[in-house]
């Protein structure tokens, strides 16, 4: 049996993650076995970069945390060597850096995730992850909104370009 003092970090570490999975935008749990040592350095920090958070916790911690803030349907998910990132911002960053890694290296296998409070499947994490950019949804939105008025501004200058030929 542990000592009351192991326990103890054990429930503040169990509580600090359930603390984090509460605030947090969306996550994603991975399988990171095979990876090489530099292609881990690579991912955390390219994951560091965007501002997520990158933890290896035992499953069993995990699962209890997730558990405490209703993401019970998480710990099917939890075995083998796993890690999970958070992100508190950003909902696609996760999903968009693991998957790329996952592509490179055949043994490292996105599990689930979660967002807005709900548990998704792989499938789902990488549907994410195929969404572009906030600034490229921004620009795409723009040019929409901007194209009726162009379209407009084309028109109305062909109306007076040819009713000046008629007076002219």
């Amino acid at each position: 049996m542990p000592s009351s003092k192991i326990l103890a970090e054990k429930q503040q570490a169990v509580a600090d993650l359930a603390e984090k999975l509460k605030t947090a935008a969306a996550g994603v749990l991975v399988n990171y076995s095979g990876i090489t040592v530099e292609d881990d350095t690579k991912l955390r920090a390219a994951l560091r970069k965007a501002g997520v958070e990158y933890k290896v916790m035992k499953n069993t911690l995990t699962g209890r945390a997730c558990e405490m803030v209703g993401f019970g349907d998480m710990k099917q998910y939890l075995e083998g060597m796993t890690a999970l990132a958070i992100s508190v911002d950003d909902p696609i960053a996760p999903a968009k850096i693991l998957k790329e890694y996952a592509e490179k290296v055949e043994s490292f296998e996105i599990k689930a995730g979660f967002i807005d409070g709900g548990v998704i499947d792989a499938n789902a994490v990488n549907e994410l992850a195929s969404i572009p950019a906030k600034e490229v949804l921004i620009a795409k939105m723009l040019g929409s909104l901007q194209s009726p008025i162009s379209g407009l501004a084309v028109a109305l200058q062909a109306v007076v370009d040819k009713s000046g030929e008629a007076t002219a």
